[in-house]
């Protein structure tokens, strides 16, 4: 079935029901009569549906990270494919990556309906384009995992890029606010969020994009703990550009060792500024040099590299 054919029936003409985040929330009816506080409020408790939404499809999210980390040891790359507040929600989680984790560029990637210029002014008709979706994801590969972000399921963009990756043999997911999504067809694993109608209706950009949030974060973050990118609850992969950086470097060794301060900051400076090696080194009681073949040689995982030391 082609894209064009699974979202005909995306108008309101009986034949597909409208997307939840498309209906009136009750208890919002008189929103305008509101104070700032009871809005406030509201807003607030809606807030927690999308936490909620969330705990319900961890187990399915849980699977996608597996897939995702068991590609990208091997060498394959993440994609997110958005338009709008989903879009830019997508551009935000991949450009966290690169300094949280050290990440390679390339590694996960977002694409958003529009190009950069959709970062900061609304290109709104740049979502309707399925031609500009399948060209976002020329470069998707077989090793590779496309994800989809639309609220309403039926962005086709969205679309275009995950036909198109689904042909080239990649591992696609689809994150909805609908059930009844038409672009379920087309995902491998479709995450519905139950986030339900909006405050203001029709804005997704409410709890159907705190969800979106929620599942990114947690989808990422997750995916660097697979991959060896952390060691315990510590942000070992972090690049220090800047003062701030470089003093959590050194609270970070010193959490991991229980080295003083000055010790720790030696031996940063021995390691040339490697905190994995740094950590390695303290802990398993080797040389930088060593340290920094262990490191190596396990891929970056810390763990693994002192379960190799203790040996």
């Amino acid at each position: 079935m082609s894209i064009q054919d699974l979202l005909l029936d995306r108008q309101d003409d009986g034949a597909r029901p409208l997307s939840p985040t498309e209906l009136r929330l009750d208890a919002s009816a008189e929103l305008d009569a509101k104070s700032s506080l009871e809005v406030l409020q509201l807003l607030n408790a809606e807030d927690r549906v999308a936490a909620e939404a969330v705990a319900a499809i961890l187990p399915q999210l849980a699977d996608l990270v597996d897939v995702a980390a068991e590609r990208f040891r091997r060498g394959g790359t993440v994609h997110y494919f958005g338009a709008g507040t989903s879009g830019r929600l997508g551009v935000l989680d991949a450009a966290e990556l690169l300094p949280t984790f050290n990440l390679e560029a390339g590694r996960v990637v977002a694409h958003i309906a529009g190009g950069a210029a959709a970062l900061v002014n609304a290109v709104e008709d740049a979502e309707d384009s399925e031609a500009e979706g399948r060209t976002a994801a020329a470069d998707v590969g077989a090793d590779d995992v496309a994800i989809g972000l639309a609220a309403s399921g039926n962005t086709p963009y969205v679309g275009g890029a995950l036909a198109a990756a689904r042909s080239a043999g990649a591992y696609t997911a689809l994150v909805s606010s609908n059930p009844n999504a038409a672009l379920a067809p087309l995902a491998d694993t479709n995450l519905v969020l139950a986030t339900g109608a909006e405050v203001l209706t029709g804005s997704t950009r409410l709890k159907a994009a705190t969800a979106e949030k929620l599942v990114l974060n947690g989808f990422s973050t997750a995916l660097m703990v697979a991959v060896g990118r952390t060691w315990s609850n510590l942000m070992v992969s972090v690049v220090a550009t800047n003062d701030k950086l470089r003093l959590r470097t050194v609270r970070i060794l010193q959490e991991a060792t229980g080295l003083e301060a000055e010790a720790a900051m030696a031996l940063l400076a021995s390691a040339g500024g490697e905190l994995k090696t740094a950590i390695v080194a303290a802990i398993a009681a080797v040389d930088v040099s060593d340290a920094r073949s262990l490191v190596a040689r396990h891929h970056g995982s810390v763990r693994d590299a002192l379960a190799e030391a203790s040996v």
